[in-house]
């Protein structure tokens, strides 16, 4: 499976998405009492190890180029982690998973915020759809350290992802994702010896099997995006949400409710929206 045709692109993206679900998974299968920067350091470790076979994609003529954002990324990647795994010890896994959706909302708000770019009419549908729906799966009366951390964990992304713009220029993403693993080893093993917990042998395989999944969807989206425009085939990635709520009401028996559909739906179908007027307009000035 390329990713070359339209069609195998959105079969690596619902196959990625499935991937994803599971990372979740492994994460909130952990348990509640995991010493959590030391599965931060496994995970970090283990991520670093899978991603060992694609040195070739390293520019070895200047390795270490963009060593200060590739630093910052890295040490972002372990908050966004600390707050990942506090969100899935906390809420449903449809539920963290509805919230992480907003990401792409804010990725939107701060590239108009801080990238300047043009505020349009579809964005401020987005955004107040998204904020809509939050407010909906949520009710204001439930709000607690788990939604607040899985709010967190979708600004922290979508920081993180606008950072890629940043990478310098002919740098492959794999040769960034290498570097960016390679400098949260140092803070995640400072962070693990700082908590000071008892080795527990019985999480290790959960920080493995979530490292790999990751690994996994990383590599899903970069193939699909690679040769087809991310208009037509991104919608695909919303497959992730009915993912979530079926391997949560199967291994988790979380029973998803009508509000969660509901604000799912006022999160998603403006992100939809957004892609549809971008093809338009892509196939306008074509």
């Amino acid at each position: 499976m390329t990713g070359k045709t339209v069609t195998s692109a959105v079969l690596l993206l619902i196959m990625g998405n499935l991937v994803a679900t599971f990372c979740d998974a492994f994460i909130k299968a952990a348990g509640q009492d995991i010493p959590v920067f030391q599965f931060i350091f496994i995970r970090a470790v283990f991520t670093f190890l899978i991603l060992i076979p694609f040195f070739r994609f390293v520019d070895w003529k200047a390795p270490l180029r963009g060593a200060k954002l590739h630093l910052l990324r890295g040490n972002l990647w372990i908050l966004s982690s600390l707050l990942l795994i506090i969100s899935l010890q906390v809420l449903p896994l449809a539920t963290a998973n509805a919230i992480f959706y907003t990401a792409p909302i804010m990725i939107v708000v701060l590239s108009t915020l801080i990238m300047k770019e043009r505020l349009t009419s579809m964005i401020v549908l987005a955004v107040t759809g998204g904020f809509a729906g939050i407010l909906i799966i949520l009710r204001p009366s439930e709000f607690d350290w788990g939604i607040l951390s899985a709010l967190a964990f979708s600004f922290v992304l979508a920081i993180n992802s606008l950072l890629i713009r940043k990478l310098p220029q002919g740098q492959t993403l794999l040769h960034g994702l290498l570097l960016t693993q390679l400098f949260a080893l140092p803070f995640s093993f400072a962070l693990c010896i700082w908590e000071g917990a008892a080795w527990n042998m019985d999480m290790v395989g959960y920080a493995i099997g979530s490292a790999v999944c990751s690994i996994g969807y990383s590599v899903a989206v970069m193939l699909a995006y690679r040769y087809v425009a991310a208009s037509k085939v991104a919608s695909a990635e919303y497959t992730g949400l009915l993912f979530a709520v079926l391997v949560g009401w199967l291994v988790f028996n979380e029973t998803p409710d009508l509000w969660l559909g509901l604000g799912a739906l006022f999160i998603i179908i403006p992100i939809v929206l957004m892609g549809r007027a971008e093809r338009k307009n892509n196939l306008a000035s074509a």
